[in-house]
Order: C-alpha cells, then sequence, then structure tokens
C-alpha cells in the first residue's frame, strides 16, 4: 500500500511539471523594457504624443502576437524633463531587469552616459543631439542628428539662394538640444557652405520677437534656422506675420524665410501658428500625415486602433515614439530568430547588425534604420517639407547632408 502511495505521488508530482512546462511554454517570456519622459512640463508638446506611440507600438506587438507568445512591459514614466528625476527612474528600472532602455532628453542622456556605459545598456533617447555619440557605445540615436538637420537646411539655402552669399540667423533654444548644431553648421561653413552666420538668437520665454526680427532684418538676415521646439517657432513666425516680413516665395529678398529641425515643426506647428506657418520650410526622417501613403495609412490604424485623437495621431512626435518601439522590437525579433536568449548583451549586438542588407524599413521614416559598431546614428536620410495651403508638403526627394561627412 506504501508503495502505491508513493507511485501515485510521483505520477502526480509527473502531471504538475508537464502542466507547469506547458503554462509556461504558452505563456512565453516577457522582455523588460523603460521609457523616461516629459509627458509634462518643458517639451510635453513633443513628450506626451511620443509615449501615445511607443505605447500603442508595444500592445500592438503584444495583441497581434509579433512575438508568438512572447510579449513586451514597458514600463513610461514622466520625469517632467528633469535630468535628476530621469536618472532615478532608471535606477528603478534597473532593478526590475530592463534590457533595453528608451530615453527621452538631451540633458538626460548627457548626464547618464556614464551610467549607460557601466550598465552596457543600449539606449535609444529622443534627443538627436550628436554629442551623444562621443566617448560612448551604447546610445543610439533614432535618426539623423539635429546637427545633419541644421546642414541639410544649410545645404539647401546655398543651393537655392540667389544673389551672393545668403545671411542666416539660427534661433536655438537655450540649452545642449539648442547649441549642439551650431558648432558643427559654423565647421561646415569653414569647410566651404558659402553661406554668413550673422547672429545665434537663443530665445527666453518672451512672448514679442518684434525688436529681434527688426534687428535682423536690418543686418540682412534671409534666413533663420531654428532647432528648438514648436512653441518658440510658433510665436516667432506669429510675430513676423504681423510685421509683414514672411517670405512668400523661398529666399524672397527683403523678407525672411524661416526654416527648422524635427522638433520645430510638423503638424502640431500648424495648429499652433495657424496661417503665419505658410512657407515655414522644415526636416526631419520621418513621415507626415498630409503626406498620402502607407506611412500614413498605418500611423492613422495604429491611432484609431488605440483610441488617440486627431491631434495626437496627426503629429510626428507620435510617429517619431512608434518607430523607436519598432527598433525594439524588431531587434528582439531579430535575436529570437536565432534562437538566442533575450538579454540587454544580445540586443546590443543586435543593434550593431542592422545594417546592409540587414538595414531595417520601419514605414513610419523616409529612408532605412541602420546601425554598426562605428555608425550609431539609424535614419541619415531627411526629408525638406514645407507648408503650403496649411499642410506639410514634400520638398524634392529625401536627401543625404553633404557636409556632414566633411566636417567629420
Amino acid at each position: 500500500m506504501k508503495n502505491k502511495k508513493m507511485m501515485m505521488i510521483k505520477i502526480l508530482l509527473s502531471f504538475i511539471v508537464v502542466f507547469t512546462f506547458a503554462f509556461q511554454a504558452q505563456a512565453g517570456e516577457v522582455y523588460k523594457l523603460a521609457l523616461s519622459l516629459a509627458i509634462t512640463g518643458p517639451t510635453s508638446d513633443a513628450g506626451s504624443p511620443y509615449s501615445m506611440g511607443v505605447e500603442d507600438y508595444f500592445k500592438y506587438v503584444n495583441d497581434m502576437k509579433l512575438l508568438g507568445n512572447d510579449k513586451i512591459d514597458c514600463t513610461i514614466r514622466d520625469d517632467q524633463y528633469k535630468s535628476a528625476v530621469t536618472k532615478r527612474n532608471f535606477e528603478d528600472f534597473l532593478d526590475q531587469g530592463i534590457v533595453f532602455y528608451l530615453n527621452y532628453s538631451t540633458g538626460s542622456t548627457l548626464a547618464l552616459k556614464k551610467d549607460f556605459e557601466e550598465e552596457q545598456m543600449p539606449v535609444i533617447p529622443a534627443s538627436f543631439h550628436a554629442g551623444n555619440l562621443i566617448d560612448s557605445n551604447y546610445i543610439f540615436l533614432p535618426i539623423a542628428s539635429y546637427s545633419a538637420q541644421a546642414i541639410g537646411l544649410a545645404e539647401y539655402i546655398v543651393k537655392n539662394h540667389k544673389g551672393g552669399t545668403p545671411k542666416v540667423a539660427m534661433f536655438i533654444h537655450p540649452s545642449a538640444f539648442g547649441r549642439g548644431p551650431v558648432s558643427d553648421v559654423e565647421k561646415s561653413v569653414k569647410a566651404g557652405l558659402d553661406m554668413e552666420i550673422v547672429e545665434i538668437v537663443e530665445h527666453g520665454k518672451d512672448l514679442d520677437n518684434t525688436a529681434m526680427l527688426k534687428r535682423l532684418g536690418s543686418k540682412g538676415v534671409q534666413y533663420v534656422i531654428s532647432q528648438t521646439i514648436q512653441s518658440p517657432v510658433a510665436t516667432m513666425i506669429k510675430d513676423a506675420a504681423r510685421l509683414g516680413i514672411v517670405a512668400k516665395t523661398f529666399g524672397e529678398k527683403g523678407k525672411i524665410t524661416f526654416m527648422g529641425c524635427h522638433y520645430t515643426g510638423g503638424n502640431d506647428l500648424v495648429a499652433l501658428a495657424g496661417p503665419a506657418s505658410e512657407n515655414y520650410y522644415w526636416t526631419t526622417s520621418y513621415i507626415v500625415t498630409s503626406e498620402p501613403g502607407v506611412g500614413t495609412d498605418a500611423q492613422l490604424a495604429l491611432a484609431k486602433k488605440y483610441g488617440r485623437d486627431d491631434k495626437t495621431a496627426n503629429s510626428h512626435n507620435y510617429a517619431n515614439g512608434v518607430m523607436v518601439a519598432q527598433v525594439a522590437a524588431e531587434v528582439i525579433l531579430r535575436a529570437k530568430a536565432k534562437g538566442n536568449k533575450i538579454t540587454k548583451e544580445i540586443l546590443y549586438e543586435e543593434l550593431q547588425q542592422m545594417n546592409g542588407i540587414n538595414a531595417f524599413y520601419p514605414v513610419t521614416t523616409v529612408g532605412p534604420v541602420t546601425y554598426s559598431k562605428t555608425d550609431h546614428a539609424g535614419v541619415d536620410t531627411l526629408q525638406l517639407y514645407a507648408v503650403k495651403n496649411g499642410a506639410f508638403k514634400s520638398v524634392g526627394a529625401p536627401f543625404i547632408p553633404e557636409y556632414t561627412g566633411k566636417i567629420k
């Protein structure tokens, strides 16, 4: 009798083990990722839709079982654009066992650079500051840097300006985020880009740019390149429209043509500035929903699936968030396909193999995402857009700035 009882216990235990493994196989693995960003506070006009893009795409990955039975669990926290809060968030995320991290601001990315190195954590920030990559092995920019964007705008000015050397001013955010591209544009001028940088304006919280705009006009400035966020640009171009100095055609003599990098434009700017945004030129690597196409259809469908309002659905910063989530999910998928255990080390190596025939083509961008051991800038291709009849439209074909390679 005792032997029969022992046998029954062993059989029951074996069933428990089998059912446990079967349940685990059915449930799949859960991969921990995290994002800290400004959902509220300064730059929240970009951070809020960005966070929704990240959240929605990871929901899509899980709901559509793109990773089979495995799931992504991405913790998203608001840091209000405060680097000290970002650091505390990151330390907490590490305790949770994350294998991939999505950061946000330029300031916090620079502040945490050593932490990323020590933890050997692959990181994609929302900041496209070229300085993020200096003395860094683990930071990967999603698209072309702010420097590349500003240089691309400067090259377009030089190629399309009529009548001598164009005079240009730069309107920048008073931070590392804003100042980053200035020296690289200056280097391009020294390297032969035929353009005069007349003045660099670090904007404050002024609600009236009249004096500044009149000063630039008196100096013969015909172009302003902005590297900041949408709200101060909207204020500036509305003031310029009120003064009657906005160029109706590119490079119109006696007027000013306004231009800007990624965070200065998009449908959000049109909503803020209204008719004053007409003929504003802007560059980014992302598609915009004012242009028909597969990327636009996919972005709007994703936003609709998860109940986002029209403003969020049409924001290029929503696309920005979707894209970084796409890259993170893609490297996990590629590592799984090779039979690798998903760790931060494996994902880091997988990112660096994303080039050549292994380049990644998300529908959210105008070019492929490519990384290697020596190149941690993702989409090298930019698209120039301009507001025509109240909507951003493509100007020419996607391009790669020439002088980014000349000043290295």
